[in-house]
């Protein structure tokens, strides 16, 4: 039932119609992709990584006791190995390591730039080493990869390749931005420098420089990541995080506006497409003021068609790899404003997990946000609780760790190892990390 579900999805992706029998949202024709980023043919050797070509099944844990690990702690080799003991000293058994951050690579990578983070000889690869130091403790490593999210509202990237810097097309425009960049070549100045001010000014909202969802040239970029991670190194798992929309503001590039436009205009009579065609030549913005349910809906089917495309590629390759996804865990929230249907995609069988980011110093609260992502999980295997430990106190995190176990979750992470031993270390009952794992995993 699940290969069929993919395949109806990856059709629906391809042709915009949905197969008989498959409820969903229509998704856009599939262009031709035009240019495929650089083949990994060129990466170094990488003998540490090097997999058997049997397929092994996966560490696998009764309880799941994750850790986030930011990119800032994948920097340097004494860093990656000093995370991987204090965790395993902790009583955690799987890791999900960030590589890539902002369109960047914490891992050697001949299709996206090195991290400038990352420290030490050109040979080095921080998720190699995490790789190594955590098998060797019998512990699982998930790859952490941002999706659309990439870069900050900084300065812009130093690499010239950088997708910033090489393909501005590529990127997602607000709303508001829409009529000041409306004939702007994407790669004059104003055109990211816009984007990067935009962010700056909501720090709340919107973190940072997206990719437009709808470009088949992201698309494809993405793609070639993530299979790049998942064909040479020994993961246990691949994450999906910020698979969606920053906002219901997003995305109203010239490309994805287009993209729309050949999307829905088979649906409509011909007159209607004139009238709407000559109110664009006014209102660049006329067919998405025109259909906002159609326009929700295209959005949602770029998000949904592109996890689709991902897990059956993954699991065509490796069908032991854990796929899951940072997700929204309200969701009318992940519906309706970030075009995340996560709980549709377990249904449908193309993610195994769902890790909903319950984030609040409010037990009552994560509760509620818990037991909602629970029931529409299914099974407790489906679903890991997501804890903001960055926002509680040891004592909370403890007890929200306590309430994901009395709503039958198949286990916690938490965000993020780097506050746990950064921030963290001033809690009262001594270092937060250690203390999690005296109290509540030092059963393992």
């Amino acid at each position: 039932m699940k290969s069929a579900r993919i395949v109806a999805w990856l059709a629906l992706a391809v042709t915009g119609c949905a197969p008989v029998g498959l409820t969903a949202p229509a998704s856009p024709p599939e262009p031709a992709h035009t240019a495929e980023p650089r083949a990994p043919a060129a990466a170094p050797p990488l003998e540490a990584v090097a997999r058997t070509p049997t397929a092994r099944p996966v560490r696998a844990f009764s309880e799941v006791r994750g850790l986030w690990v930011v990119r800032w702690t994948m920097t340097s080799a004494e860093q990656v190995s000093e995370m991987v003991a204090e965790a395993d000293a902790a009583g955690f058994n799987t890791l999900i390591v960030q590589v890539r951050g902002r369109g960047d690579a914490y891992y050697r990578s001949a299709i996206e730039p090195r991290a400038e983070g990352v420290q030490g000889p050109p040979d080095f690869d921080p998720l190699a080493l995490a790789i190594e130091e955590a098998h060797r403790r019998g512990m699982a490593v998930h790859a952490w990869l941002n999706t659309h999210l990439v870069w900050g509202p900084a300065a812009p990237p130093l690499s010239p390749d950088h997708l910033v810097n090489a393909h501005p097309e590529w990127l997602a425009v607000p709303r508001s931005l829409v009529r000041e960049l409306h004939g702007v070549d994407p790669r004059s100045p104003r055109f990211v420098t816009a984007l990067r001010q935009y962010a700056a000014d909501r720090p709340q909202t919107v973190e940072g420089i997206y990719t437009s969802p709808s470009d088949p040239e992201v698309r494809a970029r993405v793609r070639a990541v993530w299979m790049d991670l998942v064909e040479r190194y020994d993961l246990d798992g691949v994450h999906f995080d910020y698979i969606r929309y920053p906002s219901a503001d997003f995305d109203y590039s010239a490309g994805a506006l287009e993209r729309f436009r050949g999307w829905v205009g088979p649906r409509l009579p011909l007159n209607r497409i004139a009238e709407l065609d000559r109110a664009a030549e006014i209102d660049a913005l006329a067919w998405t003021t025109a259909l906002p349910e159609e326009w929700d809906e295209f959005r949602r089917a770029q998000i949904t068609s592109l996890v689709a495309e991902i897990y059956g590629e993954v699991k065509a390759r490796r069908p032991e790899l854990v796929v899951s996804a940072a997700v929204v865990p309200d969701l009318a929230t992940a519906h309706d404003a970030r075009f995340q249907d996560w709980d549709e995609w377990l249904r449908d069988g193309i993610l195994d997990v769902a890790v909903p980011m319950a984030y609040t110093a409010s037990t009552d609260q994560f509760q509620g946000l818990l037991r909602q992502a629970r029931s529409a999980a299914g099974s407790r295997e489906r679903l890991w609780a997501g804890i903001g430990a960055y926002l509680d106190s040891a004592n909370g995190t403890i007890d929200k760790i306590d309430v994901s176990r009395r709503l039958d979750a198949g286990g916690v992470v938490l965000f993020s190892y780097d506050w746990l031993v950064g921030e963290g270390r001033g809690d009262p009952g001594g270092p937060f990390l250690r203390r999690l794992g005296r109290e509540r995993f030092g059963d393992r």
